[in-house]
């Protein structure tokens, strides 16, 4: 049965799951288990979580929405996966009350950073639930496609705003607290022990097309997700980017599971 709404979902998440997914096969190869442990913060409905679920792998979601969390167990249910998902009530301020320390082979934080207190807090709380080989996910709002949205929408005292405040925000009726550049959230990776493995720039396109040319325009979204993937990478798209990705891996995870990074190539 066809998704109506599948298209516009695969645009925002296409570039994250892609390197995702590599990272976790990465893991699997490096450890020599078919099951990873991951542990989803800030995970609500399982946008990722049953995904992930589905490779086989066992996850633990944790978000402060118990709504959310009833969300995501009826739909690891329908994905037949509720055996490897399991929802726990709690946020990255205290994630230790509900995860282990140490245990995990991958985490993922998915726009948490944008709403805790303390960015810096969240991600060393996320670097602690690591194992030594590990690898981090970090998904946060980015800074340049916020102000570039509102430019485009006519709004440029609010663009300006947004460009001189110090956590991002257009305005009283900005409905995100806090954004950022990569060079914000790299530092955060690096100064929480963990080393930078892969930066993408998320929705660089896709949340300024018009929407009804992506529904009803043959090939236009395969041909959209070719061009996230592209732009993904490089610098000049990235600093506009909707979202920001980056991926951050202990040294041993490196060292035995990223040949790739370890020869510099």
């Amino acid at each position: 049965m066809s998704d109506p709404m599948r298209p516009r979902a695969s645009l925002r998440t296409a570039v994250v799951w892609e390197v995702l997914q590599n990272a976790l096969d990465r893991r699997v190869k490096a450890t020599g288990r078919e099951s990873l442990d991951v542990l989803d913060t800030g995970g609500g409905s399982g946008n990722f979580a049953v995904p992930v679920a589905r490779l086989g792998h066992r996850v633990t979601v944790v978000d402060p929405s118990p709504n959310a969390l009833f969300a995501l167990e009826r739909r690891a249910a329908e994905a037949s996966v509720a055996d490897r998902v399991r929802g726990v009530q709690g946020d990255a301020h205290g994630l230790f009350d509900v995860a282990e320390r140490g245990g995990y082979d991958v985490v993922l934080c998915h726009g948490v950073l944008e709403y805790v207190d303390d960015p810096a807090e969240g991600v060393r709380n996320a670097v602690a639930a690591l194992r030594a080989e590990g690898v981090l996910s970090l998904l946060a709002a980015g800074l340049g496609g916020a102000v570039l949205s509102r430019a485009l929408a006519g709004h440029f005292k609010e663009a300006k705003q947004a460009l001189d405040d110090p956590n991002g925000r257009w305005g009283t009726g900005d409905p995100v607290p806090r954004r950022f550049t990569a060079e914000q959230l790299t530092g955060l990776v690096e100064a929480a022990g963990l080393r930078v493995g892969a930066v993408h720039g998320v929705r660089v396109f896709a949340d300024l097309v018009p929407g009804v040319l992506v529904d009803t325009e043959p090939g236009a979204v395969e041909a959209l997700l070719k061009l996230e993937e592209a732009a993904a990478e490089l610098p000049a798209f990235r600093s506009v980017a909707t979202q920001l990705h980056v991926l951050g891996e202990t040294g041993e995870a490196v060292g035995s599971g990223d040949t790739r990074e370890a020869t510099g190539v």
